[in-house]
Parts: C-alpha cells; sequence; structure tokens
C-alpha cells in the first residue's frame, strides 16, 4: 500500500490575509479618491463656495441693472437719464459739449 506525504506548504495560510488586505486596499483607495469619496466631497465644497460667490454677485449686478431700468419705466421717465443713454448708445454729443468717458468701474 502507497501512502502519499505531502508536504506542508505556508502559501496556504497566505491567500486569505492577501484576499483581505486587497480589499481593503480597495475599498480604502476608493473612500478617498471614489466619486463620494473624502477627495471628492472637498472638490465639491469649494466648488460651492465658488458657486456661491459668483451668484452674490450676479444677483448685485441685477439689483444694479433693475434700479437703473426703473428709472427708465414710462411713469418714472427721467429725461436726464433717458438723454444719457441714448447718448452712450448712438456715440454722440452736441458740438458744445465736453465729454469725459469713465471705467465702468467708476460710474458705478
Amino acid at each position: 500500500m502507497w501512502t502519499r506525504h505531502h508536504k506542508n506548504r505556508n502559501t496556504g495560510r497566505l491567500i486569505l490575509p492577501t484576499v483581505c488586505a486587497a480589499f481593503l486596499a480597495y475599498f480604502g483607495y476608493h473612500t478617498y479618491n471614489g466619486e463620494y469619496g473624502i477627495n471628492s466631497k472637498h472638490q465639491l465644497e469649494q466648488r460651492r463656495t465658488e458657486l456661491t460667490a459668483r451668484l452674490e454677485k450676479l444677483h448685485d449686478e441685477r439689483i444694479h441693472i433693475e434700479r437703473r431700468a426703473n428709472l427708465l419705466r414710462d411713469g418714472n421717465l427721467e429725461k436726464d437719464m433717458l438723454d444719457e443713454y441714448a447718448r452712450r448708445a448712438l456715440s454722440m454729443s452736441k458740438p458744445d459739449e465736453v465729454v469725459i468717458m469713465l471705467d465702468e468701474a467708476f460710474v458705478n
């Protein structure tokens, strides 16, 4: 009768820890760099602050435009304001006028 003797190998003992380490590495990587990971959270927070600042700027600009538009409505029509808009749009002035051009930052 033949008997087979197998040599004890250490590779069987390393398979389960290696598989567990691979799973931990995979999930750890995606916890930090994944679509909903920690890094993405910081990027989304930065984007939100940028867009909030842009929204506030656009809101202020809209209020400014609405105030100027209210001056041109039929009940509030100011002839000086209408004259100013027409001259600026057509780039025209009278021969005896002095025109001083200002940057947009100084006008507001």
